[in-house]
This record gives C-alpha cells, sequence and structure tokens, in this order.
C-alpha cells in the first residue's frame, strides 16, 4: 500500500498470488480495505462502482484488467478492450491506455500476451507515478512563488490552496495530480493550508481528500461545496489547484461537476486557478470541450442518498430527498480555457491556450 514515506499506492500487483490489489475507495475513509481483483469482470465492476476512481488510476487499472483477461482466453484482446471502454466514457485515460495496451500486443504472439499485458500495466503504474512526482516538483515552484510573492505584499504566511475532488495519491499511481504539488510543499517546509470542498454528490473531497491530507499531516479545513465563492471574496484563498479527467488540444479542462463554478469565481476575485495533470489526461484530438467531450450520467441515488457511519459505528445509506423525486446527475463539467491560469504537468508549466498544448506535445 505504501512504498516509501514519499510514494503511497492505492493500486500494487502482487505477482505471489497473481492478484490485482486495491484500496476500496468506496469503504474510504471509515475503514480501510483491500480487495482483491483476479478477473475482467471484478475489473470492471470496480472501475463502475468507484472502488477505483480518478482518470489515471482508472487507465492503470483497466491496463491490469486486460492482463486479467487475457491471462483467461489470449484471443479475446479487441473484446477486452471494447468491454473495458464503455466502463467510464468521459476520462481519457481509460481510451489511452486501452489503446496503448491494444497497439503494444496486437504482434505479440497469443502465448506471450498476458505476460507481455502485465508488464505493459506495471510500467504505466511506474510511470504515472513517476509523472505526478514531477507534477509535483513544478507545482512546488509555483506555490513557492505565489507565497514569496504573497508575503511580499505583507500578506501572512500561510498559503491557502482551495482544491475539488479528490486528485491525490488515491486517484493515481502515486503523489497525485493537484494535491502532489501541495505534499511537496509541506515536505519541503512551506506552511500550507488546504480548503477542502466536500465536491458532492460522492463527497469526495469530504472523504477522500480529507483523509489523504490527514495521512501525510497536511493542515486543511472542510468546507462545503458553496463556501468557494464566499472565501475568494475574502481573500481567504490564494490559488485554487484541481485535477483533470480530460483536457482538449485548446485547454478545455473537463474535471468532476462543480469545477467551472470554482473557475467563475476564482476569475471574478483574481484568483490563480490552476490544472495539474499527467500528458496522458490530454485529448490532442478533441479542440472543443464543452460541445464535444461526453459527460457522463450517474445514478440517481447518489444525489437523493447519502452515506456514513451513525453513532454506534454502523455504516447506513439515508434518503435526503423525498421518494420518487427526479434527479439528473451529471458527473463532470467543463471550465473553459480563459479561466484557466496555467496546467501543470510533468513536462513543466504551460498556459491553456493551442499553442501551450502545442508545446507540450512537442515535449512528449
Amino acid at each position: 500500500m505504501s512504498t516509501s514515506r514519499d510514494q503511497k499506492r492505492t493500486l500494487w500487483y502482487d505477482d505471489s498470488a497473481q492478484q490485482l490489489r486495491i484500496i476500496d475507495q468506496t469503504q474510504l475513509p471509515h475503514q480501510l480495505q483491500v480487495v482483491a481483483i483476479e478477473t475482467l469482470e471484478q475489473a470492471c465492476d470496480a472501475i463502475v462502482n468507484m472502488q477505483v476512481r480518478g482518470a489515471p488510476l482508472i487507465g492503470i487499472t483497466a491496463a491490469f484488467g486486460v492482463h486479467l483477461a487475457l491471462r483467461r482466453d489470449a484471443g479475446a484482446l479487441a473484446q477486452t478492450c471494447e468491454t473495458l471502454a464503455k466502463t467510464r466514457p468521459t476520462a481519457i485515460n481509460l481510451q489511452w491506455a486501452l489503446s496503448r495496451l491494444s497497439e503494444g500486443l496486437v504482434s505479440v504472439p497469443q502465448a506471450q500476451r498476458a505476460e507481455a499485458a502485465l508488464e505493459m500495466a506495471k510500467t504505466m503504474l511506474e510511470e504515472d507515478a513517476a509523472a505526478c512526482s514531477a507534477i509535483g516538483d513544478f507545482g512546488l515552484e509555483l506555490l513557492s512563488a505565489l507565497l514569496t510573492e504573497k508575503q511580499a505584499l505583507g500578506g501572512d504566511s500561510v498559503l491557502n490552496i482551495l482544491t475539488h475532488c479528490n486528485a491525490g495519491w488515491l486517484a493515481t499511481g502515486g503523489w497525485g495530480t493537484a494535491l502532489a504539488p501541495i505534499y511537496k510543499a509541506h515536505q519541503a517546509g512551506l506552511p500550507v493550508h488546504v480548503w477542502v470542498d466536500e465536491t458532492r454528490p460522492r463527497n469526495q473531497g469530504a472523504s477522500l481528500t480529507a483523509w489523504e491530507l490527514a495521512q501525510s499531516g497536511v493542515p486543511h479545513t472542510l468546507v462545503v461545496d458553496n463556501a468557494g465563492g464566499h472565501l475568494m471574496q475574502h481573500g481567504m484563498v490564494d490559488v485554487c489547484l484541481v485535477g483533470s479527467d480530460r483536457t482538449t488540444a485548446s485547454g478545455d479542462v473537463c474535471n468532476k461537476i462543480g469545477t467551472y463554478l470554482k473557475a467563475l469565481a476564482a476569475y471574478d476575485n483574481a484568483v490563480p486557478f490552476y490544472v495539474a495533470l499527467p500528458t496522458s489526461t490530454i485529448d490532442f484530438e478533441l479542440e472543443e470541450g464543452v460541445r464535444d467531450i461526453p459527460i457522463e450520467e450517474r445514478a440517481g441515488d447518489e444525489v437523493t442518498h447519502v452515506s456514513g457511519i451513525d453513532e454506534a459505528g454502523v455504516k447506513r445509506k439515508v434518503a435526503i430527498a423525498p421518494a420518487a423525486t427526479r434527479v439528473s446527475n451529471f458527473g463532470f463539467d467543463v471550465t473553459p480555457a480563459r479561466l484557466v491560469s496555467g496546467l501543470i504537468t510533468e513536462k513543466g508549466v504551460f498556459p491553456a491556450t493551442g499553442q501551450g498544448l502545442q508545446d507540450i506535445r512537442a515535449r512528449l
């Protein structure tokens, strides 16, 4: 689960048991439960039911799912990739990983495909962890500069960062995207404080980001989703830092529902709004985010019900809306590039513009 002080893992492969192991994120923060994944069906269920989630981690899980499927049927490459591609439509990392597996395995003899797929999946896991660590390094430079600027203007000595959803090590191969710079800053001794919004309807900020930050001792405060604008109006946010599920070639950013509203509030209050992402999350073939990115609609009970632990320590799911209430549950929204201050990638920090994306692509 944790490979070092610096790098925690939510997913790993147990070679001795020949199993993929994951932390079941639906059980956090109240229970740390490790689940074994041994079949394609279990991998698909883990993605759909959000036992694993976060764009980078979805792609990595799918890669291991290909291995598990080919171990049972070495000739089922195309069918397996098609099945996995249907699990979550929005995050581009899923299609990116499956395309990489398909292209890399097509020339491999069938008898060797399962083992080759396993090695490719392990490589993707390590590459993502390294990319996120680099994102953290570039982001640390940015946060350090913002803190220096704040102090030069007579502000207090703490850098206040607003996050949305969970973009930490739980969502990636290690370190995280939006949380990576925060972890690096905290380890470097920079005084940081994180405003963690709930991120309804699944409350992934409250349940996952708050849990992660507590594990690492990073100062943080949980706030309701709608408090972001108020905090910014009163000068209590120095920078917004979020992740991405898909970023277009023009710099539009698709992320967890509610990100767009945070970006609007940040723009109106002159608060920098940065997006941290590995380059695997960029869809270079897509220009227009609002029009062209497919937005996942999820089950209505995510909105009408909430889960938690009662006073007796029992996990319960309770209704908060009248029975039979009609629900619309869009999982993501798109923040136009004009509202994004910059993209923090493993290749550096770039403007969210067509030219900026071309510069990123030139470094791949």
